[in-house]
């Protein structure tokens, strides 16, 4: 493997000193199409208590949330060890203080209670999850009823640019906003709707789990 390609297979899952740099661009480089994302988080979430970070990566998304939600508890998890401590580095007082958790486990099989997420974020990562139907079927458990599951890519799917990278990162799969919706009801979600920028084939879906009755 060149290591051009071995770098960029740390977007997947960060290790060693490349995954080190690897997740200090990642901070960087998503911060764009995350703010464009949370955007889209509707006015009812922010009463949130419970947040968390699937995939969090370097932790940007996860203090940009901790900002936005002043009152909440911001869980973050990613499977790279690499990925945890620099997102526990960068919220170190807030993981002092107790309002940030940081968890190094796997989203296909979640190490949390059914229903203790009023919102669940996921940037650039669902291209990763193995099984993205096992892994929404995770999400949609430890999410409560009512609660907001978003969904931000770079890539909608239908970029041709697209295909440049799943050649280069081993395991990666870009899905359209077809294909995650398909998973999505299919894991029980309800109301979901998706927003594209057109120009830069970013997307973001929002849905969310059927309140109880």
């Amino acid at each position: 493997m060149g290591i051009i390609k071995q770098f960029f297979n740390n977007t997947r899952k960060p290790k060693g000193w490349m995954g080190k740099v690897m997740v200090r661009s990642m901070n960087q480089g998503h911060a764009a199409v995350s703010d464009w994302g949370l955007c889209h988080l509707s006015a009812s979430t922010v009463s949130a208590s419970m947040i968390a970070d699937f995939g969090c990566g370097g932790g940007r998304n996860t203090e940009e949330l901790l900002k936005r939600f002043s009152s909440a508890t911001v869980t973050a998890l990613d499977y790279s060890k690499v990925a945890c401590d620099k997102t526990k580095q960068l919220n170190r007082h807030e993981v002092r203080t107790g309002r940030c958790k940081i968890v190094q486990g796997d989203v296909s099989c979640l190490p949390f209670e059914a229903e203790t997420f009023d919102v669940i974020t996921a940037f650039e990562t669902v291209y990763f999850w193995p099984g993205p139907a096992k892994s929404f079927r995770e999400v949609w458990r430890v999410l409560k009823p009512g609660g907001t599951f978003l969904i931000v890519n770079e890539s909608d799917g239908t970029d041709p640019a697209g295909e440049k990278w799943t050649g280069i990162i081993g395991g990666m799969c870009i899905f359209t906003q077809v294909q995650l919706r398909q998973f999505l009801q299919e894991t029980g979600f309800s109301r979901i709707t998706a927003y594209i920028n057109q120009n830069r084939h970013w997307l973001c879906i929002l849905a969310e789990k059927e309140p109880s009755m």
